[in-house]
């Protein structure tokens, strides 16, 4: 076996045909399934864009959450009721916002929050709602309360429970 090492006709024949069979291996097998591989790419490329169109015009207030300079480094409850609020057009003095301390359970951070609107329609309510879980998804709303106002058509008073994990 170590006599084939030896024989020049291994390094003479052997080699320049398999080096010469290389670019037609690449040529006949790799080149169309990478042309396929970038058609699937491009198809499914086209799918997300049409997708994401859809998004956007269906609801093109998810593109305020998408500015990457507008993001804090740190969560908190002051900020972010305040910028939710300004958003569903609350003013400041229908909530009320109670922050907890911080605690540490088990290696978990977390603390809690109530948010209390005064005089506020459920559209409203709904909206301010479902914008802040879905801007901070370690946010949990842990319990919702809606009192009904005597007298006046669709207005409530609403006390949410939240926690915030880090």
């Amino acid at each position: 076996m170590k006599d084939i090492y030896k024989n020049p006709i291994l390094y003479y024949i052997l080699v320049p045909v398999i080096v010469g069979l290389w670019p037609l291996l690449v040529w006949a097998m790799y080149l169309p399934a990478a042309e396929k591989s970038v058609e699937d790419q491009l198809a499914q490329d086209r799918k997300a864009e049409t997708i994401m169109i859809d998004i956007l015009t269906l609801d093109p207030g998810r593109r305020k959450f998408s500015d990457s300079n507008d993001v804090s480094t740190e969560f908190t409850y002051d900020n972010a009721v305040v910028k939710i609020a300004g958003e569903c057009k609350i003013p400041p003095s229908k909530y009320k916002l109670s922050s907890g301390t911080l605690q540490t359970t088990r290696g978990q951070k977390s603390q809690s929050a109530t948010v209390n609107l005064k005089q506020i329609d459920i559209v409203k309510f709904a909206e301010f709602l479902s914008m802040i879980q879905l801007r901070w998804a370690n946010l949990q709303c842990n319990r919702v309360k809606l009192t009904k106002k005597q007298g006046l058509p669709d207005m409530w008073d609403v006390d949410i429970e939240f926690k915030y994990y880090y």
